[in-house]
């Protein structure tokens, strides 16, 4: 009695009688990448409109994520470019009220005694005048005034704050005395003057004033959009200005901001330090910013559920895949697919379809930044990160939305799978 071992496809196999040995094992055939693409994407050629439909809310979710997140940025890279510009070391100083609740006023040597201080490179002001209001014409009710403010201003004040000029000219020593004024740009745009002129006039309390001048919107002094502005002389000769500054404005050194912050309100008036208000105009615009980085939060929490309707969208569409190719499934397990390679084949499926509604998603989500931000005249961000996180959002969505389908086909026997009607 004898007993042998033979080596059949890489393993000892035992005799099994005489001269017969036990038939060899055929390993299955090994999905190469490519393989694991084209019969992943056989459903999604098969139902072009489902495959599509199921990728636009996967699209949908992504663009919303990736709009919000670059409009967000661009708005945030048009203030940082402001902010350059700009600059964000202007104080501004503004009467407070009197111990006992009523107005109170800076002295007339204020802006004086503020340029005195050593950090200060530049300075400013203007004073409202409260009797003073802007018509365009005589025939509208007085009490119609839309808002508008008259304010005398110093010539120093373009260059202070960062004034610039949409039409005509600033102000300047020889106009600054007669009945010239340069209006905000909201002012302009309410009074319906386009361009200023030596024919466009405007009446300032109850004297003409010819236009010189249109300024563009001022971010860092927004009440100026909607003054208008005339010389400190001409003020006081025409409309009676009293010579109280209501709005001093000071550049001062980068370094030295807290510093001259700090005794800002005991220089323009030391005899009531604590009537006076001192703010940092940039202040606001950050406080800004951080109120829209609040709502971007807000929009990408709609932007992910969006998404999430989306993979139960590639969910749905993969189990409906399943019991539609239960035959085909069934075939492929007889021919001697394994239940790891058509696991693999709808899991792939789902992926696919997710990274179509991603990239899709990506693609549109730029665009309407890009248009968003050129009609704001912004420079357009789309933060890489913001992309790279979409793409791999996509991709978890198409893995776990696929994940139960590609299992779910596995487990199919092939008997039960080709009698299926």
């Amino acid at each position: 009695m004898s007993s042998g071992l033979g080596v059949l496809d890489g393993g000892p196999t035992a005799q099994r009688g005489a001269g017969e040995r036990r038939p060899p094992r055929l390993a299955p055939a090994r999905l190469r990448p490519r393989d694991v693409l084209r019969v992943g994407g056989v459903g999604l050629r098969t139902r072009p409109l489902r495959a599509f439909l199921s990728a636009l809310g996967i699209a949908i979710g992504i663009a919303a994520m990736v709009a919000v997140v670059g409009i967000s940025a661009s708005s945030r890279a048009e203030l940082d470019r402001t902010l350059a510009r700009l600059g964000t070391n202007l104080l501004t100083v503004s009467p407070g009220n009197t111990l006992f609740g009523g107005d109170a006023q800076l002295p007339t040597e204020s802006v004086a005694m503020i340029g005195r201080i050593g950090p200060v490179r530049q300075v400013a002001a203007t004073g409202l005048l409260a009797d003073a209001r802007v018509y365009r014409s005589d025939l509208i009710a007085r009490g119609e005034s839309g808002g508008i403010a008259a304010r005398a201003a110093g010539l120093e004040l373009r260059d202070t704050v960062g004034l610039e000029v949409a039409s005509g000219a600033w102000l300047n020593a020889a106009t600054a005395r007669y009945p010239a004024v340069v209006l905000g740009a909201t002012t302009a745009r309410r009074l319906g003057i386009g361009a200023a002129g030596p024919d466009v006039q405007v009446q300032v309390g109850n004297r003409w004033f010819t236009v010189v001048g249109i300024l563009a919107p001022a971010p860092l002094a927004p009440e100026l959009d909607l003054s208008a502005l005339v010389g400190w002389d001409a003020a006081a000769s025409y409309l009676g200005f009293d010579g109280h500054p209501t709005t001093v404005y000071a550049r001062t050194s980068d370094t030295a901001v807290e510093a001259v912050r700090g005794v800002l309100g005991a220089t323009a008036n030391p005899e009531a330090p604590d009537e006076v208000k001192v703010a940092r105009p940039s202040d606001a615009l950050a406080a800004k910013q951080a109120t829209d980085e609040a709502f971007t939060g807000l929009l990408l929490g709609l932007g992910a559920v969006a998404l999430l309707v989306g993979g139960v969208g590639v969910a749905n569409t993969m189990v409906i895949s399943v019991l539609e190719r239960r035959p085909e499934i069934g075939l492929r397990r007889s021919l001697g697919a394994t239940r790891g390679q058509v696991r693999t084949q709808f899991l792939a499926e789902s992926l696919l379809l997710s990274a179509l509604g991603g990239v899709g998603g990506v693609l549109l989500g730029s665009g309407v930044t890009t248009a968003y931000a050129f009609s704001q005249a912004w420079p357009t961000v789309v933060p890489v990160w913001a992309v790279a996180g979409g793409l791999g959002a996509t991709l978890l969505i198409g893995a776990l939305a696929g994940l139960y389908p590609a299992i779910r086909a596995a487990r199919l026997a092939p008997t039960e799978a080709l009698a299926t009607p």
